[in-house]
């Protein structure tokens, strides 16, 4: 079965897990936790990524984050690649680290962001790597003691996450440790490490109602959220589809036209992309911009790239060329 394409958008909350190759350990030590950790941090100073929550385990690793203008797969394409160099280095060791792609489920904000905070945060208690919810407050590799205020560092959204509590900060960290305490004993949460039509309800309970009335509600299995949230992510990403096919297929359009008249005209369509000002190639690249601009409807900076002069240039040709 394919791929689906990732949903993003700068700004749109992902839950993101990764995991090791056949879950095997990807940190054998602390130098490693810390070198993972400092890349975080540094890539998503680098990129905008905003971090809201994060968690290092034995052989996987939890962030919530909103994506920044490059887009969640380039600041994990930058975390992983640039991890896996090192540690394999370090180690010795050669082949992948981590297990295929790794997951990323767009999350609904006002429903879901605090759950997942917690959700995450409370992933060294679940697992045994501490014993206590006071224990949890000094583990270093997890977000939750930055929120407590027991650590710090300059990237993690610590400000934004409080003030979904209060907006003075004691309250506000009194008011999530008792949100953490509240759900330390709530297990697994199935429902919050994926999308699709039951975990977006709240588990087949909430579904099972809706085929004995024959309502059918909007889901994906990349979205976790409401039916109204999840229509809105996928209209945006059928958009953003589109546009990419216009520009693929303008690309085209622009290639070949400037590929026939460089063929009929006897000149190579290196030289003219090059920006060469010989009387010929002029001649031919005012020919082209006029076409590219009155028959496929390129921009004339477009057309100026393409052909290595400035937007001027392109101005002043077609002009030369117009009736």
């Amino acid at each position: 079965m394919p791929r689906q394409a990732r949903l993003d958008a700068p700004g749109t909350l992902h839950h993101v897990m990764i995991r090791g190759i056949e879950r095997s350990p990807i940190f054998k030590d602390n130098q490693d936790r810390q070198d993972f950790v400092s890349r975080i941090g540094m890539i998503a100073q680098q990129t905008g990524t905003k971090i809201l929550a994060w968690a290092l385990m034995s052989n996987h690793v939890h962030l919530l984050v909103f994506s920044g203008p490059p887009g969640i797969s380039n600041f994990m394409r930058r975390l992983l690649t640039g991890y896996a160099l090192r540690y394999n280095r370090r180690h010795r060791r050669r082949g992948h680290l981590f297990q295929n792609r790794y997951q990323s489920i767009v999350c609904e904000e006002g429903t879901y962001l605090l759950e997942l905070v917690r959700y995450i945060h409370l992933n060294p208690l679940r697992v045994g790597l501490v014993k206590s919810l006071e224990a949890l407050d000094h583990y270093p590799w997890s977000g939750h003691m930055i929120l407590m205020g027991r650590g710090k560092n300059e990237w993690q959204e610590r400000g934004y996450v409080l003030r979904q509590f209060h907006e003075r900060e004691g309250k506000a960290v009194r008011s999530y440790r008792r949100f953490m305490e509240e759900g330390k004993d709530q297990g697994r949460r199935p429902e919050l490490v994926g999308g699709g039509l039951s975990r977006s309800l709240g588990g087949w309970s909430q579904v099972l109602p809706l085929r004995d009335t024959g309502e059918k509600g909007k889901y994906d299995s990349r979205i976790l959220g409401g039916g109204d949230f999840v229509a809105e992510i996928i209209r945006e990403a059928e958009k953003k589809v589109r546009r990419y096919l216009r520009v693929n297929e303008m690309k085209t359009s622009m290639d070949h036209a400037i590929q026939e008249i460089c063929r009929k005209e006897g000149v190579a369509e290196q030289e003219l992309r090059m920006g060469l000002r010989t009387r010929k190639l002029s001649r031919v690249r005012a020919k082209v911009s006029y076409h590219l601009s009155h028959e496929i409807g390129v921009s004339r900076a477009e057309i100026a790239r393409q052909l290595g002069v400035c937007t001027s240039a392109i101005t002043k040709a077609i002009q030369n060329i117009e009736p």
